[in-house]
């Protein structure tokens, strides 16, 4: 697979398209089989309390990748990202309950580099506060 965004097509403050991904428990527990994070943090309300959390928390790696989907469902191959990175700001706060929590993402252009590759900056939201900051993604283009 290629990207199937072509360089020539695209400008500094080219947003892309919103993403919102809803975590329940249930995702949670999916996920903490999948990574082997069976941390109770993210599983366990009660400990979740006693360590100073407002309730059980998303993995960070697991809100990590789901702010990525909205640029490689953008881009139309995974493997055109080149680099990401991000700052854990706030945890997403996932209650027991049957709606569970939101992630919502935006993304932009925010530079055009060489070689085809252009950064994309994006912010990642949930229950009104921003969740990851510094989220960059630098990616090759068609």
């Amino acid at each position: 697979m290629t990207a199937q965004i072509q360089y020539a097509d695209v400008e500094v403050g080219t947003e892309l398209p919103a993403g919102s991904f809803p975590v329940t428990r249930a995702t949670l527990v999916r996920y903490a089989g999948a990574s082997g994070d069976f941390n109770p943090i993210h599983w366990n309300e009660r400990f979740a309390k006693e360590v100073g959390l407002p309730d059980v928390i998303a993995h960070g790696m697991f809100t990590m990748a789901e702010a990525i989907r909205v640029v490689t469902d953008w881009l139309g191959d995974p493997g055109a990202v080149v680099e990401y990175g991000v700052r854990f700001t706030k945890p997403v706060v996932v209650p027991d309950d049957e709606q569970g929590a939101l992630i919502e993402v935006t993304a932009k252009v925010a530079a055009k580099l060489d070689d085809n590759r252009v950064r994309v900056d994006l912010t990642a939201m949930s229950a009104g506060q921003k969740v990851l900051g510094m989220s960059r993604a630098v990616v090759r283009l068609a």
